[in-house]
């Protein structure tokens, strides 16, 4: 819920900063901008609570550290790349993917309770899926709303 916080917080004081300073609304750039610092904040969990993003991937797949780390920076580079027109779409379009992609992480995680923060089992579980589906949807949407149109 907080990453939701974060989007909207984001979007709603731009909006209205540049209906305020510029006389007309933005709301591309509102989006992008949102989604932008939406997706840093993300990755700062992928650095702050490594060990329980680990545990979010299944031990099947290798180098799950790394892969931790990496998606943390590629969080940040597409969140960057949305700020931009000329890379905005592409940018939109990895995000989607992105999004696809790591959702089974999300449902591997309700599934074994695990609580990122705390990098133990005592997470929500499945019941996490009720908030995290319609969140991943939204997120998506949202990219393809602003990013893709």
């Amino acid at each position: 819920m907080k990453v939701l916080f974060v989007l909207l917080a984001v979007f709603g004081v731009f909006i209205l900063t540049s209906k305020l300073t510029t006389g007309g609304w933005d709301p591309t750039f509102a989006g992008n901008l949102a989604m932008c610092v939406m997706l840093c904040f993300t990755a700062l969990g992928h650095f702050l609570f490594t060990e329980g993003m680990v545990m979010m991937i299944p031990p099947v797949i290798p180098y799950r550290t790394q892969l931790v780390y990496l998606t943390g920076l590629l969080e940040v580079l597409l969140g960057m790349a949305l700020l931009f027109p000329n890379s905005r779409v592409y940018a939109g379009l990895v995000l989607v993917v992105f999004f696809l992609v790591l959702f089974p992480a999300n449902v591997y995680a309700a599934q074994n309770h695990i609580d990122i923060e705390k990098a133990d089992f005592n997470g929500p579980g499945l019941p996490y899926l009720w908030i995290r589906i319609p969140m991943q949807l939204l997120f998506i949407g949202w990219v393809l709303y602003f990013s893709i149109q």
